[in-house]
């Protein structure tokens, strides 16, 4: 199995107790730099795997596709903790790398622990109070939406799909009891609540 850790934003007070299992569990710990590295140290060592900040997607495919191999056969055999900074789902290294892997090794199971991404970092390190819809950018086109409090679930739908949204899950209770997530808005119940979530996603063009 691969896990995307989420390191947070670079205090190593600011790892979750969930991440710090992680990584003491783990077989074999990999990062992106030496930043994540060193906020592993305290709890399991870790190898540097070189994932290079360029714009050349034949090269990055390339890259990306040498270090899936790298991982690949441990994953399989053990648990293999892939530590990054911030989460491993918000404009993270481990998204290229899970997308990967599922194409070549779709064996390899994969999933993630999140972390203190550089948004709430962002929010309180600057005393922002972010109290109303918001938008985040790294400019791009925009491709999804999230909605928070997704009460009246049909109505969002509804208003997401003239938008130009096209796939849809509902998340409910996460990380808690009675957690709920679907996939596929034929199957999203007519009401959610106040720990309701839809995430909506533009089809590819």
């Amino acid at each position: 199995m691969l896990i995307g850790v989420g390191l947070g934003p670079g205090d190593p007070d600011l790892l979750t107790l969930k991440a710090v299992n992680a990584l003491k569990d783990s077989d074999k710990v990999y990062v992106p730099g030496k930043m994540a590295e060193e906020l592993v140290k305290p709890y399991n060592d870790s190898e540097i795997l070189d994932f290079p900040m360029l714009r050349d997607y034949d090269v990055l495919n390339e890259i990306w596709k040498k270090n899936a191999d790298i991982i690949a056969n441990e994953a399989r055999n053990g648990t293999v903790v892939f530590g990054l900074i911030g989460d491993p789902n918000f404009f993270s290294t481990f998204t290229h790398l899970k997308r990967v892997m599922h194409k070549y090794y779709p064996d390899v199971e994969t999933a993630t622990v999140p972390g203190i991404s550089s948004i709430t970092s962002f929010a309180s390190r600057t005393d922002s109070e972010i109290d109303s819809s918001f938008e985040v950018s790294d400019g791009s086109d925009k491709k999804s939406k999230i909605v928070l409090k997704a009460k009246h679930t049909q109505d969002i739908i509804r208003n997401l799909t003239e938008e130009g949204y096209e796939d849809f899950i509902f998340a409910e209770r996460l990380f808690l009891d009675r957690e709920r997530i679907i996939k596929g808005k034929e199957d999203i119940p007519e009401k959610g609540n106040y720990f309701s979530i839809i995430y909506a996603e533009k089809g590819e063009k």
